[in-house]
This record gives C-alpha cells, structure tokens and sequence, in this order.
C-alpha cells in the first residue's frame, strides 16, 4: 500500500564497514552527512566501561586501546549458523560463541551450539557477561543512522527501505529485517544492494531500454546481478554471489603474510586481541594505499626492540588476491548463464562497493564485459542513493520507475529419503506464490513435520535448513491418501511464509520462517521494547556526556578570556570567576545529576557576561 506524502521514509545501506543513510526530496536522493560532511559511518559498536557504546568514527579509532569490546564486520555474522562462524572466527578479536555459553575466544573457533531451550544456533557476541546477538549490534548501528536522518529532517523517522546483498539467504533476510526492529524502524522493503545501485543511476527511465550487469564488491560480500531496463521497470534477470567474499578478505591476505614473515623473522605468533585489531587497521590501510599508488609501506612494533618493517608492491597484491577476483568472475558467468544472455549483451556494467575501486578489479570486470565499466556516482554511496528511491516509490512521490527482483536461491522441503524437493527455484521473480501436492508414506499418519530448505543441492543434507513446522491433526488415511498441499509465498522483501493443508480434511498449519539460528517474534519484541524502555535513560546519559563537554569548552573559553582581558575589570571579580570555574568542572566531573550540571552552567555562564562585554570593548578599541 502507498504511504501517505507525510511519512518519512529513509534508505538505509547497512554495510560491513560503512553504513549509510539517504533521502529523497524534490531535490532528489542525497545521502544525510554528519556534521564533517561525512556520509559514511563505520559499522564498528564499541562499549566502554561505563556501559555506554559508542558507534562509528570514535569506536574506529580505539579499536585497538578496546579490542575485546569493540565489535566489527558484524554483517558478516548475520543470520549464520555453526559452520559458517567457523570461518570467520580466527579474525575476530572480540568473543563470540553461542548465546548463553562460556566465554571463550572467536579465534579458538567456538561454534555456537544449539540453544537449549528452543533448539536454535544463536550466535552472539559476549561483552563483560552480556550477550548480544549480530541483530541488537547492528540495530546500534540504524539507530544512529536513525538519529542522523532525524537531526537532519526535522521530524521522526520511523520507517525504512534496507539495503542486502543480492546473495543473502532467507535467513540473512529476516535478521536484517529483525534488526531494523530492534532499532525502532518500520523496514517496508529489503531491496538487493545491485537493484539499489542501478536505481541511483537513473538507468533505464524514459524510453531507454538497457541491460546492465552490476557488479558490488563490498566489504564483507560480493554478488553481481544482469538487469533488464525498460521504460521504468527494472527486472532483474539473474543474480549470483558470495556473502563471505569482500574487501575484508583482501585485508587477511596481508595480515596472513605479516603473521607468517613476523613468525619467520623474529619466531614469535602474533595474535593477541590488540594486534588483531592492530593488524586489521593496517591491512587495511595498505589496501586503500595500493589502489592509488604502486607501493606501500607496513610496520609493525613487536616490543623489545623488534620492529617488522616491509613494503608490498601493487603487483605483488594484485597477485595475493587474483584467485578471489577470479571468483568474482566466476559469478559473473553463472549469473548471465541465469538470465540466459552473453557476454555481449551487456550494454552498461556498474561498479558499487569500496573494494570496486581496487585497480585489478576494475581492470579485470573491464576485460570480462569487454566495455568501460560506470564510475560517475561514488561506489560507497550508490546504494543508499538508490534506496532513497526505492523509498521514493514507496512513498507514491516517485511513479515512473517499478522494481522486479529475484529470490536468489532455490527453496523448497525435505522429502521421503532426504531429498529436496524445490518448489521455487533460485532466479524466480519476487514476489510469487508457488504450490505442490504431497502425501505421506506411513498407514494412519496423523501427522506431518515438514522441513524447510534453501539451496541448490539435490540432497537435503547439503542444502540450509531454514526452519520446520508440524501438520497436525490429519485423520488417519492410507498411505498415499491424504492430499497435502505446500504453498510457498515470498514477498517483496525476500521472506518466506509457508503453509501446508490436507486437502480432505481441512487441517491446516503455517509458518513466516524463523530460522534454525535466527530469533523468534517474541526476541525481536522484547529487544524493541528494550530499546523503548531505555531510550530515556540513553537520552539522559547522552545529554549528560553533552553538558560535560560543554563545561569544558565554556570554562576553557572563560580561563582564555580571564587571561588577556581581565586588567579591565576588578581583580575581587576575577578571582570569582576562577572559583567558579573550579566550582563548576568539579561538579561536572563528579555529579550524575544533569538538570544541577546544566543549572550551574547558566549561573556560570551569566557570571561570564561582563567579562564577554569587557572583550567586547577591547577588541573594538584593538580596531581603532
């Protein structure tokens, strides 16, 4: 349904390392920018030991003083289970495991087991005795593009059009929708990140017709999509990807090479939480150094008078990581394979993502489409700009543009043996609607459990078991009497509700998939409630930490004053204002009581008008 013209509704790119916010007016989209006109917030919580996090820039630069409690790539661990954690692990400095467990170190590898109480793969990030979920971390992060977009609109915002990869699974899905939730935001849509992009463009509006392949490599994922664009509509053809390929793993090739030459060199293991955090800002550092000059220089302080020291070519980069920009390619030719169209075809190729402007990439996309591929809008920002208009199209301001996408991955259920039987198959034009008829194998079977898969495998066992619900009550029949009917709906959004009905009898049951590692309704309430119930006592914590700083630069501002214009005014005076400066930093400094805190700034800010006047007067006689 259309939004009524009032609402305020925001695009949201919910990146691995940066995260943005954007909205459209009749200037059209436009990234919100903090007060440096920085676009970009880094997707990095960290939490003090007052209790506070802090979010972005200030969390960045103190990873390294805070590495056990500060919380990074957080994307790459959402709506993952067992196996997957498992990979990423060892590059983690914070502890991670399953919600609940014993603390132990993400780089021992801890999987999370089941959760006892429902069965479920939860995993969570542990923070002095607290565990939170990928879910309640990256909420953080919307909350603060939230407050951003507020501080610059004016007005509430409470609803939201999110941003995913092309390649995330249902259940990436869901905990991205969950964590807009969580954060006090309505997610009326979660629009792939390549489909974003294309719409920031303007491709395809008018009478131009155009098929385009774009091509996204962030930070932590990696998937390319083959559009048709007509008249408007943007139909997606074929999508492929991989939602643990990015710019990171860019960054631990160079950190597995100092970790190996610093082993070599100096017979020492460096993998303490602060060198990983150390490691990962340098990496880093390095990469973004190679894609504007053809050297760049790496130390490392090791104590004891040991300092690494090297320099990495371009070239020898490029070759570090050409196996995983040949993987890139690789999709790329499995996803015009699904949209049944050639190299050839393609009339327009989009860079999006940071790790897009690394030279190799660009060079190699350009030999593989065989044309120049587009640069014009900044590869960080595209996407949110292109979910501003998607926002756009739902707010009803914005009519001559319609957006078909796909599922990008087959679903369906387990079937007798263990077999998988798909009832939608990946590429499939959301949303959509698909039934089939099964029956059951057992004389008098009451009832039916039926699994739920995601994959492309023909074997249950290597596909991602989504979630299960039972068919109960089914009156006892023969073996192969009973007519089950399964409907698998998606919606616009990419999220999968399920429901079976024995056509005989009328018994019927339904589910909205809830992962086997996700959270459950319930969860996802109680953290918003949460996040309702603590939001004064956030606001009072955040104007507290305000009026401190603003006690400092108004004491600061008075000693200054004091100090080159007080000869004018009586020493009894001065010697007032400097008890109350003291009188008014100690009480900053030691009081939790904000209302007294902001009381005394007034007194002392009226005290400081007849010094501000007397500045006043010496400047203008300084003129003359």
């Amino acid at each position: 349904m259309a939004e009524s013209h009032s609402d305020i509704i925001v695009g949201i790119d919910l990146g691995t390392t940066f995260s943005l916010v954007a909205y459209a007016d009749e200037r059209g989209p436009q990234v919100i920018r903090d007060e440096r006109g920085e676009g970009r917030l880094p997707s990095v919580v960290a939490f003090l030991p007052d209790g506070r996090a802090v979010i972005g820039w200030e969390a960045r630069a103190h990873a390294v003083e805070n590495p056990r409690h500060t919380v990074y790539s957080i994307k790459r661990l959402m709506g993952i289970g067992a196996e997957q954690l498992r990979q990423e692990a060892p590059f983690l400095a914070y502890r991670v495991g399953r919600r609940g467990e014993e603390s132990r170190d993400a780089a021992a590898g801890t999987a999370p087991a089941k959760d006892s109480a429902e069965g479920r793969d939860v995993v969570a990030i542990q923070i002095d005795g607290t565990w939170l979920t990928p879910q309640e971390i990256s909420a953080l992060v919307l909350r603060a593009l939230k407050d951003r977009a507020e501080a610059h609109i004016g007005r509430p915002v409470r609803k939201a059009v999110i941003t995913v990869p092309a390649y995330f699974d249902d259940s990436q899905r869901q905990a991205t929708r969950d964590a807009g939730r969580i954060a006090g935001l309505e997610v009326l849509r979660i629009v792939n990140e390549p489909t974003a992009a294309a719409l920031a463009y303007g491709l395809g509006v008018g009478s131009e017709t155009a098929t385009i392949a774009v091509y996204d490599l962030g930070g932590g994922t990696f998937d390319v999509s083959i559009l048709r664009l007509e008249e408007g509509v943007f139909e997606v053809l074929g999508t492929h990807g991989n939602t643990h390929l990015g710019g990171d793993d860019f960054d631990r090739t160079i950190i597995r090479l100092v970790q190996r030459e610093v082993t070599e060199q100096f017979g020492v293991t460096i993998d303490s939480p602060a060198t990983r955090q150390a490691l990962r800002q340098l990496a880093e550092r390095v990469k973004i150094q190679l894609s504007e000059q053809d050297s760049a220089s790496l130390e490392l302080d090791l104590g004891r008078n040991r300092t690494y020291r090297r320099a990495i070519m371009r070239a020898e980069f490029e070759a570090m990581i050409g196996q995983q920009v040949n993987m890139t390619l690789d999709s790329c030719r499995r996803a015009l394979a699904e949209a049944g169209i050639e190299t050839k075809e393609i009339e327009r190729v989009v860079l999006v993502g940071g790790s897009s402007r690394i030279p190799l990439v660009v060079r190699r996309v350009a030999e593989f489409f065989d044309t120049r591929p587009y640069t014009a809008l900044n590869p960080d920002e595209v996407v949110a700009l292109g979910a501003a208009v998607q926002a756009q199209i739902l707010a009803g301001t914005r009519r001559d543009l319609l957006l078909l996408d796909v599922t990008p991955l087959a679903l369906g259920i387990e079937t007798m043996g263990g077999a998988m039987g798909k009832l939608i198959a990946a590429n499939t034009r959301i949303p959509c609607r698909t039934t089939e008829m099964f029956t059951t194998f057992v004389d008098g079977q009451a009832n039916v459990k039926i699994a739920i898969l995601q994959g492309e495998r023909e074997l249950a066992a290597d596909c991602r078991r989504l979630g299960e619900f039972e068919l109960r009550g089914i009156p006892p029949m023969p073996a192969g009497l009973p007519k089950i009917e399964v409907a698998f709906l998606i919606d616009a959004n990419g999220i999968l509700d399920v429901s079976a009905r024995e056509l005989r009898s009328g018994v019927e049951a339904s589910i909205q998939v809830i992962p086997a590692h996700g959270l459950t309704a319930a969860e996802v309430r109680a953290m918003a409630q949460a996040g309702v119930q603590f939001a004064r006592q956030d606001m009072s914590a955040h104007r507290l930490i305000d009026l401190r700083n603003q006690v400092a630069f108004d004491t600061h501002k008075a000693e200054q004053m004091l100090a080159k214009h007080a000869a004018g005014g009586s020493g009894e005076d001065a010697e007032s204002l400097r008890a109350a400066i003291r009188d008014l930093r100690q009480l900053a400094s030691e009081s939790d009581d904000a209302e007294r805190i902001y009381e005394a700034l007034q007194r002392f800010d009226r005290m400081t008008i007849p010094l501000a006047e007397q500045a006043i007067r010496d400047t203008l006689r300084d003129i003359q």
